[in-house]
């Protein structure tokens, strides 16, 4: 009897030493997992060239969602406004035009950047139509709305959602469509990402 519960004890801890090893490598996982952050993608430009977010990383950059016929369309001219102020300061504006809502991005690139052009001349980058709800969900979005970017995470309501991240590449602010971008609120966080080290 007595030797059968050794043979047990032995191989209860044989199995706990078994479990036990591989916990530091989970662990390690979920570390990697928390370093995740938007700018781990590559995208491509409206003009179709392949963009290593990577290389925005040490800048504050706020991601946004666009469409040419949206009642917060006029918010494109106080996108470009905001990028004049502060991009020699390290500032960036990523647009990613988007039909998710009321088809109000029904355009190609190329018919997308002209308007953009012509109506807003806009400077900041902006990348080609992608997907940012529902089945077709782009990498990117699918990063920024589920529970890795928390508590920033949930769903895309409407076009012109901002998200603000940080020098370190964390996103550090949400802003939904109905925040202006020249909003106090908008203008207090990335002054205060800017001047942080």
């Amino acid at each position: 009897m007595k030797n059968i519960y050794l043979l047990y004890r032995f191989l209860f801890s044989l199995i706990v030493s078994f479990v036990l090893s591989f916990l530091p490598h989970k662990s390690l996982n979920a570390e990697q997992r928390s370093q995740d952050t938007p700018l781990k993608f590559k995208v491509k430009s409206i003009n179709g060239q392949e963009v290593d977010l990577q290389q925005y990383k040490g800048k504050v950059v706020m991601i946004v969602n666009t469409a040419s016929r949206c009642g917060f369309t006029p918010q494109y001219q106080q996108l470009e406004s905001l990028y004049q102020k502060y991009k020699d300061r390290g500032f960036v504006i990523l647009g990613f035009p988007a039909n998710n809502f009321m088809n109000q991005e029904p355009g190609s690139n190329e018919e997308i950047k002209k308007f953009c052009d012509i109506n807003y001349k806009i400077s900041f980058p902006l990348f080609e139509k992608v997907s940012v709800d529902g089945s077709d969900i782009c990498p990117l979005y699918q990063f920024l709305t589920s529970k890795d970017n928390a508590p920033f995470d949930g769903s895309i309501k409407w076009n012109f959602t901002k998200f603000l991240i940080g020098k370190d590449g964390k996103t550090v602010a949400r802003f939904e469509p109905k925040v202006k971008p020249d909003d106090p609120a908008v203008i207090e966080a990335i002054e205060k990402e800017l001047n942080s080290n």
